[in-house]
């Protein structure tokens, strides 16, 4: 049976995106229903669009370009989000997440700069404050040194499925879970 998401939305090469496969679809969302209570999705509508727990998703938000998503949710839950403009990010949204997912459009040092600038804007700080939340992210393989440095993340043994991308991606999260390791 084919995800609702993946049946309903095709995708637009001119937006650069890509959807993952049923399977790795399934994998994330597993992770954001154990870890996350608020999540910020970065450019990764298939997976807000396919989680089951209804509480977390309408406490999360999709963050995306593609103003098509905004007609599927209430408007709390959408951000039309230009990644060149991290601070336009409205105020009420700073610092209320304890999760962000990431998949950018592109895989460059730069524009992964942008999204990390978009990451310490919305998750939550600890009294110190810093930092504190789970970043799972997807990119290729040869980003693995720049994303620690970025965001203090370390690549997981499961390997995302993107059908229609020639690359081969990896996932990247600063938390530990079992699922991991498959």
């Amino acid at each position: 049976k084919l995800n609702p998401f993946l049946a309903r939305f095709k995708e637009r090469s001119d937006l650069n995106q890509y959807w993952y496969s049923k399977p790795t679809i399934q994998f994330m969302v597993d992770l954001c229903e154990s870890h996350g209570q608020r999540i910020a999705f970065l450019s990764t509508p298939s997976i807000y669009f396919s989680l089951k727990n209804k509480e977390l998703k309408e406490n999360s938000v999709c963050f995306d370009i593609d103003e098509a998503f905004s007609k599927r949710v209430k408007p709390e839950c959408y951000f039309k989000y230009d990644f060149n403009c991290p601070d336009d990010i409205p105020e009420a949204l700073r610092g209320t997440f304890d999760m962000v997912v990431i998949d950018p459009p592109y895989i460059t040092r730069e524009v992964w700069q942008k999204y990390t600038d978009a990451v310490h804007l919305l998750l939550k700080r600890d009294e110190n404050g810093e930092l504190m939340g789970k970043i799972l992210a997807s990119t290729i393989q040869e980003n693995r040194e720049f994303m620690g440095e970025l965001l203090a993340v370390k690549p997981l043994t499961f390997r995302p499925s993107i059908p229609n991308l020639v690359y081969q991606y990896n996932f990247y999260s600063n938390f530990e879970d079992e699922r991991q390791d498959q």
